[in-house]
């Protein structure tokens, strides 16, 4: 992996959007901030979600997106974007899906983290730029982002490298991890791989152990914030 850094550190509080023809509540907007934030087990200090459910939480502490594939989705929507496009907490480069594992871990400023899964886009993204297939075309490209969990809490900022400190034995990268939950969906082997990873997140676990007991998740409701019937 090259040499990575955060270009942008970026947080942000609920706020309405609309979707459709009703308002949602959501953390997906972002501002980016120049001064040291501190990083705790949960979240930057000064960022929260809407959805606790679904966002957040010890294994999505922080969410992390390329910077890599910021020409690309202006060019799809045809506009310029601003640092915290996606909601993300960190606008990386040298850090894409397909140079991390699940498990890596990271040194960022005073803080540890560790790679606990993919982002799984949602509905959130639409109602941002009012473009309805935008999850699905974010998830068809693996261009998808991924999360943090924290080891070691501390200060961080942007501008800071990200050190890796110890490269996951297991090699499962985000963009194998993203292959397999949404498009080679019957692949057990691969699947098996996955979950041998120690360090993957609680959900994605549950979702995979599931689906090689033949059971399939409906991502209806992510992706479009309808309820499949």
């Amino acid at each position: 992996m090259q040499s990575a850094k955060i270009m942008s550190l970026n947080v942000g509080t609920p706020a309405p959007l609309v979707h459709g023809k009703k308002e949602v509540m959501s953390g997906i907007v972002k501002r980016p901030v120049t001064e040291p934030v501190w990083l705790s087990m949960t979240n930057l200090e000064g960022d929260e979600q809407a959805d606790l459910v679904h966002h957040g939480g010890v294994d999505k502490a922080v969410c992390v997106y390329p910077y890599e594939h910021y020409a690309y989705w202006e060019r799809e929507l045809n506009r310029t974007l601003e640092f915290g496009a996606f909601g993300e907490n960190l606008t990386t480069q040298g850090a894409a899906e397909q140079d991390i594992s699940i498990g890596d871990i990271f040194r960022i400023g005073e803080a540890v983290v560790q790679v606990s899964q993919p982002r799984q886009p949602c509905f959130k993204l639409s109602a941002k730029y009012g473009v309805p297939e935008l999850p699905v075309m974010v998830q068809n490209t693996g261009y998808t982002g991924y999360y943090f969990r924290v080891l070691q809490e501390g200060a961080v900022r942007s501008g800071d490298e990200l050190v890796l400190v110890d490269k996951h034995p297991g090699s499962i990268t985000v963009s194998f991890s993203n292959q397999i939950m949404h498009h080679d969906k019957k692949n057990e082997e691969a699947i098996r791989q996955i979950l041998a990873v120690d360090a993957l997140s609680g959900s994605w676990r549950e979702t995979l152990a599931k689906r090689l007991d033949g059971f399939s998740s409906d991502t209806q409701e992510r992706l479009t914030g309808q309820k499949g019937e």
